[in-house]
């Protein structure tokens, strides 16, 4: 009886696999209830790597090339088996192929705004993405870390895992990398070494090594994106009042005079004939300070004694209350409302 079923065993004389180039990492050899010859093919193509696993325990690990299993070529094998001398008979091992090929090409990004700490603005929201490339470089702590005994392990199983890892590591890339937030955009590529420096040995402690990671984009959320306009503004006219107030100024011209062509809209709501006025006068007072602060000269000469102008006092609440629409409607901070609000009730006195 034992011999009739020895008889009807399959037995295994050639061990290969041919990638179908779908994404597979990670491949069982089917055994079923076969058994390997002892003698047996094994096949290792270039960008492969096969390993035996005996009873859930890694054993012996091969390269791209072609072998004879035996006793000289399974050497851990060997010794998990007691195999002393020469085996003849067939023996059971699981056999997994996994594939070394570089991955291209892997999306990453930031599902939603992650906050970082920066030098110039303190805490900013951020989205960025790009793209990275792998692959396997230790296929033994893959197996034993990743894919375990699974049939088919694929790019696609892998792809949360290692976005996560992206991810988790950005804000110590940038915290690392010195680059203040304005440069990242012109410094992608300081930026991308900097979140490889980090990935590398997170990458490393699943098996996977990480060939290379871009970073094509990164980005503020649309309402903090408008204060970063308005900060480099700033930066262009410096701490000088005078000068902001004529960068208030020239912003809000381009709103009235648009809401004056549509017949509505901020003009329709403030331009009335006292804001206008009043807008006149901010403009010209500001253009002369800064004229006269520019102006060595003008600077040196004689003070002359200020032109008293009569004020109306119905003309100054009328400017008042438009200033404060356009401070309602975000034109004009509550800084900016409230030093014009001074300096037109000081002209009541």
């Amino acid at each position: 009886m034992a011999l009739m079923d020895f008889i009807k065993k399959q037995f295994i004389d050639i061990i290969q696999w041919t990638e179908t180039g779908d994404g597979t990492l990670a491949w069982r050899f089917p055994m079923a209830e076969m058994e390997i010859q002892n003698g047996a093919s094994l096949t290792v193509r270039e960008s492969q790597i096969a390993v035996f696993v005996n009873e859930g325990q890694v054993a012996d690990v091969f390269g791209p090339g072609m072998y004879k299993l035996t006793t000289q070529t399974l050497p851990v094998l060997t010794y998990l088996k007691n195999w002393d001398k020469l085996f003849e008979s067939p023996f059971k091992s699981d056999v997994y192929f996994f594939s070394t090929r570089q991955q291209v090409d892997q999306k990453w990004g930031t599902p939603q705004p992650i906050t970082i700490r920066d030098k110039d603005f303190g805490a900013v929201r951020l989205r960025a993405f790009g793209n990275y490339s792998f692959r396997i470089g230790d296929a033994k702590l893959f197996h034993t870390e990743i894919s375990g005994t699974r049939d088919i392990y694929t790019v696609a199983d892998l792809d949360g895992q290692l976005r996560g890892l992206v991810l988790q590591n950005i804000s110590n890339a940038i915290a690392s990398s010195g680059v203040p937030f304005l440069d990242l955009a012109a410094n992608q590529i300081q930026f991308a070494e900097a979140l490889a420096t980090q990935l590398v040995p997170a990458f490393a402690k699943i098996g996977i090594k990480l060939e290379n990671i871009t970073v094509q984009n990164v980005s503020l959320p649309e309402e903090l994106q408008k204060i970063l306009d308005q900060k480099i503004g700033m930066g262009m006219v410096g701490n000088d009042m005078g000068k902001f107030m004529q960068y208030q100024t020239a912003q809000a011209i381009p709103k009235f005079a648009e809401g004056a062509g549509s017949g509505g809209g901020i003009a329709g709501d403030a331009m009335g004939l006292g804001a206008g006025v009043a807008l006149g006068q901010v403009l010209a007072q500001n253009l002369s300070q800064g004229l006269s602060q520019n102006n060595p000269a003008a600077a040196g000469a004689p003070a002359q004694q200020p032109v008293v102008a009569v004020v109306n006092p119905a003309d100054v609440m009328t400017t008042l209350e438009k200033l404060g629409e356009l401070k309602a409607k975000g034109i004009l901070t509550q800084e900016e409302f409230d030093a014009k609000k001074a300096e037109l009730l000081k002209k009541l006195v």
